[in-house]
């Protein structure tokens, strides 16, 4: 499988996990079976209340599921649109997100897990490259 984790930073597995979809500034895409990972840094793919630009970014990467901490309702019913199956984790890096991925104890997002307030900065200052990690 595939997944999406929006993270705060570019250290592939060692990556700190972000609490919020849309203002990530990096997305770690993770085989959960081999472990190799690729880091995309969103650069200008910010996130305007409602577009939620982040979700067309990805849809070239064939992936199967973006695991988060939480969203915004607009980012889910974009994710569903796409077809990807959205996960919970509270884990805190990348490397544990692969391990709960594995260990089958990803949930399924629920209507509670949806955020409708935005408490959050905005301000990113990111290029434009595609960086990859190893496993």
């Amino acid at each position: 499988m595939k997944i999406c984790i929006p993270t705060m930073d570019d250290r592939g597995l060692e990556g700190l996990v972000s609490g919020h979809f849309g203002s990530a500034p990096f997305f770690t895409l993770v085989d959960t079976e081999s472990g190799a990972c690729e880091i995309i840094d969103k650069g200008g793919h910010g996130h305007e209340h409602g577009a939620c630009a982040p979700v067309d970014l990805l849809k070239a990467h064939k992936l199967d599921a973006v695991v988060c901490k939480g969203m915004g309702r607009g980012a889910i019913m974009r994710l569903g649109q796409a077809g990807l199956d959205i996960l919970i984790s509270e884990s805190e890096t990348v490397s544990e997100v692969l391990t709960a991925a594995r260990e089958g104890n990803l949930r399924p997002l629920s209507p509670q897990d949806a955020r409708s307030g935005h408490q959050h900065n905005h301000g990113h200052g990111h290029g434009h490259d595609n960086s990859h990690c190893g496993s």
